[in-house]
């Protein structure tokens, strides 16, 4: 049966603390959304994946979306949960699937497994949710400081996402609870309308990130997963010739000449982005931007560092670390390292503490002794899933 995915995603999270809502921070250098987006796509059933957004979001949207095949134009949401998820709804209306999955854009972690679960529970009841077992005692508190009865676990269960549905019971549901938006999540809404809601069983590594710590232990997961560490080396060189400056780790330093090469000749960049192809053994720079092909006369080498790190994400992964050597007489790279520094980090889409530039000299001997050129040696170091 087609079945589509809303991945709510128009709050603000609060309570995750200052800074952009939660749905956009990054998490293991990709954004919450983002990743929760793609837990969805390409799995057996799925034909659309739909993300609301509150309006004011819609950069944040676009960056974290960006690239992601299969997702949806994103839909503005409304002042409740409630109004947000209608709104879906209601934007897959002219083309609607036989089943829909609602799911939080808060829980990046959702498996392969549970998605399977939540449409097969879909079409067989019509309406289901994924359920766990609580494991800890429940109680009430009365008089304030002093805990009263709690009620029996055994027949309580913690309610995750992505809840499922069939299209047209969910929709019509929303509809007849259309201005009172009181329900805390879809079952509720479908229970209200009448309709008995199924479970099955949830996953306890699904979780909902909320607070500031919920984040830091996203992050722990999310480091367990890519532990797979690589490192790889790169090396380039340019001789001098006519001009007035060099570019050197994206940074342009005037100079008594210029560097020769097919582009801006940036070694730096050049040598950084070898090294982060060899780490995920995908050739050199010359066979992605042959020197042959004329688009990339002159061209700016950020594009070939940004090209490697996108191969990286793409890969699963993230750059851990970026370290460059640069190696001449002149100019003096000690004034500008800083600035090297932060505009790597920037291509890189990384923190400036995960960026190393150093320079030496070859005390006057060889072709960088003489001041023939200058040469680049670079190492990056990524994290990739274990894949065996």
């Amino acid at each position: 049966m087609r079945t589509d995915v809303i991945v709510v995603a128009a709050g603000s999270g609060q309570r995750a603390g200052d800074g952009i809502p939660k749905q956009f921070r990054p998490l293991g250098g990709r954004a919450v959304l983002r990743r929760t987006l793609e837990a969805f796509l390409g799995r057996p059933g799925i034909r659309h994946v739909l993300p609301v957004i509150h309006p004011d979001h819609a950069p944040w949207c676009a960056e974290a979306m960006a690239g992601l095949e299969g997702v949806l134009a994103p839909v503005a949401g409304g002042a409740t949960r409630q109004a947000s998820v209608r709104a879906g709804l209601e934007a897959l209306a002219d083309d609607p699937p036989d089943l829909v999955l609602i799911h939080d854009a808060a829980r990046p972690f959702v498996s392969a497994r549970l998605v399977a679960d939540a449409i097969a529970a879909a079409e067989r009841h019509g309406a289901a949710v994924p359920a766990l077992v609580l494991v800890d005692t429940i109680k009430a508190v009365g008089e304030p400081g002093f805990v009263g009865a709690g009620p029996d676990r055994g027949g309580l269960r913690s309610v995750q996402t992505p809840q499922s549905f069939r299209y047209e019971l969910i929709r019509a549901a929303h509809r007849a609870r259309a201005g009172a938006d009181d329900l805390t999540d879809d079952a509720a809404v479908a229970e209200a309308a009448g309709h008995r809601v199924a479970t099955f069983p949830g996953d306890p590594a699904n979780t909902k990130l909320t607070t500031p710590e919920d984040f830091v232990t996203a992050e722990r997961h999310v480091a367990l997963e890519l532990a797979d560490v690589r490192s790889a080396t790169g090396f380039d060189v340019h001789a001098f010739g006519p001009g007035d400056h060099v570019v050197l780790g994206g940074v342009r330093i005037p100079h008594q000449q210029g560097l020769s090469g097919h582009s801006d000749a940036d070694v730096v960049l050049h040598a950084l982005t070898d090294a982060l192809l060899g780490t995920i053994g995908s050739g050199d720079i010359g066979h992605h931007f042959p020197p042959s092909d004329p688009q990339w006369k002159g061209a700016s080498s950020d594009l070939f560092l940004a090209h490697a790190v996108a191969l990286v994400k793409a890969a699963g992964g993230l750059v851990a670390h970026l370290d460059a050597t640069v190696i001449c007489e002149a100019p003096k790279i000690g004034p500008h390292r800083e600035a090297m520094r932060e505009r790597i980090a920037q291509i890189a889409g990384i923190s400036l503490a995960r960026v190393s530039v150093k320079a030496t000299t070859s005390e006057k001997l060889g072709f960088t002794g003489r001041r023939e050129g200058i040469a680049a040696m670079a190492s990056a170091t990524v994290r990739l899933p274990w894949i065996d």
